[in-house]
């Protein structure tokens, strides 16, 4: 008998091709181009396969699958789709899909497919005409039994069913007929626990029991056949539905789901149990195939060498990896920017928003911070995750560590962006400088021996501030040790708060300087310290320029002695930072000035105290303040020493 096959794609070369091949398989084809025009001439031609595509205009299939198995649930439905996405096939087998076959389709496993709903159709039809067929002898029993109520005595009508039930058991054991064309295992069993009767498939799977106790066939249960399903059916008067796993005869196990039914007498007791056992192996291998195959993406998932995180629409994270874990904590049920930049809003930038509003891959570079308060520097890329109608309900971010690239690259682009920003300043100079000669050879030619001395003084000056600037540039183009000098420390505070009083003074910001007595002396790279503290004490008077919440504003400067290290506290008053501009605020190319600042200040400070054997503490609240505590010890380490405390910083 030839099936009816129905098949459902957008695509008029998949429905022109794959209709030549499953005609060839014998089925007659009828086509559709969307899951509406499905419906219409599913009226038509009453197909038992459906073979339908998932994503398609219009109606898609899993709405499809849904409204045919509301209208006909006997209707087989494979399912088809480009995406081979799990969770996609689960919900399709969830609403009674038969299979699921994936783009571009294997002819042969598309084959074995159909071959299996071929042989669960035609059980299907011999099962119901079996049915009809027991149901057209009950009636014919119960006619008979009335009619011969009518006639005979109640003990006449009690002798008769026995006989007829009798008469039942000796048929089902005769050769031939539908009870041996059952295309499961059918075994009627007496009140004794014996068989009394098989089927022709259960002799050739199970071996002849005929005679022999009912629990044999079930695996492991020969030692307790009082609690199987066929003396439950005995003992309770009710069938019964439970997964058995019986012995087949040549000694492997089988998976069934059986079925019992109590045939009872005149009197009410069960005489006879009639036994159906289906073979449930195909389904169990599916299953475990379906386990196999999520375990080993949840096994790739946890192997990927980065961070994974899945986020719905409003930031939630609903899965992350184990590398994840590690690094930042379980972060399922968080919102991914406190996760990733301890932030309490969404980030300014964030890939995933964009992903989620064109549905396109995005990339993102980033510095976040683990849960040890390390800072990281990532690559962020994104991925959409669709659902069956093709609409973006999840994002996937995976996010690459290139923090060892970044510290390799440092140096080079410290120095580019070094170039970049002091080219006007060198341009500044060596135009003073020019203006500085002109001046020198003017004053000897008029012969004004006091207006050369003060050009050459100039002249000396910018060539000295040039010669700083160049070191500055060697300095980060090639790792050199620290040249340090003896400095008087009062001094050298001194001179700090000197360099930065003019730039506060016409800021409008108060520099209190308090430098404490007996300070004595210390060895440091003068020139490179000093331009370190310098800044700092610069980014505080930003800071405060920055803040108008206040009226006033002050930096207090602070030198101190705690035994052999000397202690520099800077203090403002000014707009103060959030946890995640104090996390990143040494990192390097991190600015929280936007397009004035590069990024290179905090950094550059921070390496160099480190250089020292030193460390700076920072303290800070939005719209309170910020402060810095510089720790520097009198006497510089040794250059290995420095370089494993920079290490480990």
């Amino acid at each position: 008998m030839s099936e009816t096959l129905l098949l459902v794609d957008d695509e008029e070369d998949i429905r022109r091709f794959l209709g030549l091949f499953l005609a060839d398989l014998g089925y007659v084809v009828h086509a559709a181009a969307n899951g509406e025009e499905a419906l219409a001439v599913l009226d038509e031609v009453d197909p038992s396969i459906v073979l339908t595509d998932i994503k398609m205009p219009v109606m898609d299939g899993l709405e499809l699958l849904k409204r045919i198995k509301a209208r006909n649930p006997d209707i087989e439905v494979v399912m088809i789709s480009g995406h081979g996405d799990m969770d996609l096939a689960i919900s399709c087998l969830q609403n009674d899909a038969a299979d699921f076959v994936t783009k571009p389709i294997n002819h042969d496993i598309l084959d074995a497919a159909l071959k299996r709903i071929d042989e669960k159709l035609a059980m299907r039809r011999e099962l119901r005409q079996y049915t009809q067929n027991l149901e057209k002898l009950v009636r014919e029993k119960s006619s008979r039994v009335v009619e011969l109520e009518r006639q005979l005595a109640a003990g006449q009508m009690a002798e008769t069913m026995c006989q007829a039930i009798s008469g039942l058991s000796a048929d089902l054991g005769e050769g031939t007929g539908y009870f041996n064309e059952m295309p499961c295992f059918v075994a009627v069993h007496n009140a004794s626990l014996e068989v009394v009767a098989t089927n022709q498939l259960y002799k050739d799977r199970l071996g002849d029991m005929v005679g022999r106790h009912s629990w044999e066939v079930y695996a492991g249960q020969a030692l307790r056949g009082f609690t199987g399903p066929i003396w439950k059916t005995f003992e309770t008067g009710k069938g019964q539905r439970c997964r058995e796993t019986m012995l087949c005869k040549n000694g492997n196990e089988l998976p069934v789901m059986v079925h019992t039914s109590p045939i009872a007498a005149t009197n009410g007791k069960v005489e006879l149990v009639l036994e159906m056992a289906v073979d449930v192996s195909e389904i169990k291998r599916l299953q475990e195939e379906l386990r196999v195959t999520q375990q080993k993406y949840m096994d790739l998932f946890d192997a990927t060498p980065c961070y994974i995180a899945v986020r719905d629409r409003e930031g939630t994270v609903v899965a992350n990896n184990h590398r994840f874990v590690e690094d930042f904590g379980e972060g399922v049920g968080r919102a991914c920017h406190d996760v990733f930049a301890h932030r309490s809003e969404p980030c300014p930038d964030c890939p995933a928003a964009l992903t989620f509003a064109d549905g396109e891959p995005h990339y993102h570079e980033t510095v976040v911070t683990t849960r040890d308060c390390r800072q990281r520097n990532v690559l962020i890329s994104t991925a959409a995750i669709r659902n069956a109608a093709g609409e973006v309900v999840e994002v996937m971010e995976m996010s690459a560590d290139i923090t060892s690239i970044r510290e390799l690259q440092s140096h080079l682009t410290s120095l580019g962006l070094m170039l970049g920003s002091i080219s006007h300043g060198v341009k500044g100079m060596l135009t003073a400088l020019e203006g500085a000669v002109y001046r020198v050879e003017s004053g000897l030619r008029r012969g004004d021996i006091p207006r050369s001395q003060a050009a050459a003084e100039a002249v000396r000056t910018l060539v000295g501030r040039v010669r700083a600037l160049v070191l500055n540039v060697l300095y980060y183009a090639k790792s050199r040790e620290l040249a340090p000098e003896t400095v008087d420390v009062a001094a050298f505070a001194a001179s700090m708060a000197q360099t930065v009083a003019p730039k506060a003074a016409r800021e409008g910001v108060a520099l209190e300087t308090a430098i404490g007595a007996d300070l004595g002396e210390m060895a440091v790279d003068a020139v490179n310290l000093q331009a370190a503290l310098v800044n700092i004490l610069e980014n505080a008077v930003d800071a405060c320029v920055a803040d108008t919440a206040k009226p006033a504003h002050r930096i207090a400067f602070r030198i101190s002695r705690e035994g052999r290290t000397l202690v520099f506290d800077i203090e403002d008053n000014g707009m103060g930072m959030d946890q995640e501009t104090r996390e990143k605020a040494f990192t390097l190319f991190f600015s929280s000035k936007g397009l004035r600042g590069t990024g290179l200040g905090l950094f550059i400070a921070n390496d160099m105290v480190v250089k020292h054997g030193g460390s700076i503490a920072l303290a800070s609240e939005p719209g309170v303040g910020t402060h810095f505590s510089v720790r520097i010890p009198e006497t510089p380490p040794a250059p290995a020493e420095a370089v494993r405390e920079a290490a480990t910083s």
